[in-house]
Formats: C-alpha cells, structure tokens, sequence
C-alpha cells in the first residue's frame, strides 16, 4: 500500500557540522542575471536541513520564484553551486527531479480534467506504473480532502480546492523535499489555515522537506522552522521566527512629536529602559526597549518636561514585519514587485477565487 512515509526512508543528507542535524540541500554563491543587467538574485548562501519547514520570506520581485527555478532545475543559475538530495542541479537534472515535488505560484491543473485525471496524468509524466499511481492518486486524495470531487472538472473547483489538487499532484512522486510557491496566494483567511494544516501534516506526520516562499509574515511565523529574509536578491538574515524577533532586542515604541524639527534622541536615550533610539523622519522616533509598557510613560514624560508634546505613540512587540523593517529600511508591506509580477499576481488571485 502507498504510504507518504516511505518518503523518509531514503537519507543520504549530509551531517552538518553543528548539531547534527542532516543537510538535504545546499546553495552556495548562487546567482542568476537577466539579459545580462538585471540581477534576480544576487549570490544567496544557506542551507536547508532534512525534515524541517524552510521558508523564503520577501516582497514580490525579491528573488524568491527565481530561486526555486534554479533549485527545481527549471533555471540555469548565472553562477554559483547548489546540490538537492546531494545531487547538482546542474550536472545531475535528472536525478534532483526524480526526488522534488513543485506546487508553483500558478494554477497548472488542466481544467478540462477531473481532479483524478490531473493527479494521473502527473504520474504519467514521472513514468510511475499504473498499478502504482492509482494508489498513490486515491491515498493523496484522501489527504487533501477531495475524494469526493475527484470526477468531477477542475473548472467546477473553488480556489482552495484547486490548491489542494496542486498539492496532491506535487506530492505524486513520492518526493523528498516539496517546494511549494507562494502556496496561498489569493486564497481567504479560512482556506489558507486550511492550507497551513495540510503542510504542517507533511512534515510532522510524514517529516517531509519543505520548501516554501512567502510574502506573507503570518504565515512565515505560523509555518517556518527557520526563515531566510530575502531582498533585492540578497539573504539579509536567516533563523528561527523567535530567533529573527530576539534579533529586535526588545519591544518597539513608534512616537511623533508634534510641531518640532529637534533631534530629541540624546533626550529619549536618557530614558530609563530605553536601549535604542532611530530617528525616522525629523518629528518620528522609533524606540527599543525591553519593558516597552513601562518606558512609554517615562519618555512622554521626559518630553513633556522639556516642553514637547507627543501626537502620537504606539508600542508593539517584536514581529516579523519590524524584524523586515529593521533590516532593509522599509515594511514588506510597502514593496511592491515589478509590473509583470503584480499582473500575475492579480491573475492568479482572480482564479483562487473563482
């Protein structure tokens, strides 16, 4: 009988060097250069351990599908090196196909099929047995719910229906590491938690690699046992969620001081508690404090006694999206991709909710 687990009795991952936990994927220095002058992605470094939720977290045009290209041998890098299930992706194609499932960004499921006939025909492109996909089609089925939609067209399935086919039909070769491509893009909140269960089974029940891209910090955070921050196609940072948000030293005050052009920062760094202080615009501060509740008080006191009035404050504990701001100046919430990533965008929102 097909059984999901099977996927974790081949290890040959290398043993890393620092505690112990076994290498599945490595990329060093990799780079891929459009037309000769557009940098995609700019030497990125890191590696991916066996059995654990790796995530690629940036804005639209940050690098994030051109790197999964490359990794998935769909891209020829420009230069650099990187090996998947200790085989080169350039030199060894073939053999890091028949070990990655893909779910890319963009509904590919044929919707003149069934659900059924998508899963087999992805089995035939493997050359997986009849005897074989048939089981596998019905065990991925059960998996993602869509036993009893699977005769039916995928032009009659929901957004989240068609994800899960995807998902299924990613998973069809038994693969060692899955990469999955903004996996839920366009879909609404109760679908995407959906989604999240899906991929949290594969690891914890079945200890799937995976591989997964996002531009969603909630998701990152809920998912991901270590996240790489991406930009401009660099790898500004990599750790865990806690470890990325410890990186921030404490919680955030954000304050502005009305009708003032001061530089007040040796005044707010005077304050009790206060370890940091950035001055973001001339009357914005934005402040770093361990015990955030109880400095606040304190600096709109020190202001006030100086004759400064505070127009507005706000105190938030380490996310994410100040983990982003810290490091590349700007919220991921403010970038926006290209023209022609914004349009697939669109497009592929406008399908996940038809």
């Amino acid at each position: 009988m097909f059984n999901l687990t099977n996927v974790v009795m081949e290890m040959n991952g290398e043993m890393d060097a620092n505690g112990g936990r076994r290498t599945i994927m490595q990329i060093r220095d990799l780079k891929k250069v459009f037309n000769g002058t557009v940098v995609a992605v700019d030497g990125v470094t890191f590696d991916v351990y066996e059995g654990e939720i790796f995530g690629f977290l940036g804005p639209n045009g940050a690098g994030k599908t051109t790197t999964i290209s490359m990794l998935t041998t769909l891209l020829r890098p420009t230069s650099g090196t990187a090996t998947v299930c200790g085989f080169d992706i350039l030199k060894e194609p073939n053999e890091v196909r028949k070990r990655i499932g893909v779910v890319p960004q963009e509904y590919t499921a044929d919707e003149d099929l069934t659900g059924y006939e998508n899963i087999m025909f992805c089995a035939d492109l493997y050359g997986i047995p009849r005897r074989i996909s048939r089981e596998r089609a019905d065990e991925l089925l059960r998996l993602v719910e869509l036993e009893v939609a699977k005769d039916r067209k995928v032009e009659t399935y929901s957004g989240g229906m068609r994800r899960r086919l995807e998902l299924a039909c990613g998973l069809i070769n038994h693969p060692r590491v899955l990469f999955l491509d903004e996996p839920t893009l366009g879909l609404d909140v109760q679908t995407r938690a959906a989604v999240w269960q899906y991929i949290r089974k594969l690891k914890e029940e079945y200890g799937m690699t995976l591989f997964l891209t996002t531009h969603y910090l909630e998701e990152a955070d809920a998912l991901c046992d270590r996240i790489a921050i991406i930009d401009h196609g660099k790898i500004v940072k990599i750790g865990s969620p806690k470890e990325l948000k410890d990186s921030l030293g404490g919680d955030v005050i954000e304050l502005g001081v009305q009708e003032s052009d001061d530089d007040l920062t040796p005044l707010i760094s005077s304050v009790q508690h206060v370890k940091e202080v950035k001055r973001v615009s001339p009357s914005e501060y934005r402040i770093k404090s361990e015990l955030g509740e109880v400095t606040a008080p304190m600096v709109i006191d020190a202001l006030r006694s100086k004759g400064y009035r505070v127009n507005k404050i706000s105190l938030t504990r380490p996310t994410l999206d100040q983990v982003y701001l810290e490091l590349t100046g700007k919220s991921i919430r403010e970038e926006n991709g290209d023209r022609t990533q914004a349009m697939r965008q669109r497009m592929i929102m406008r399908r996940a909710r038809s």
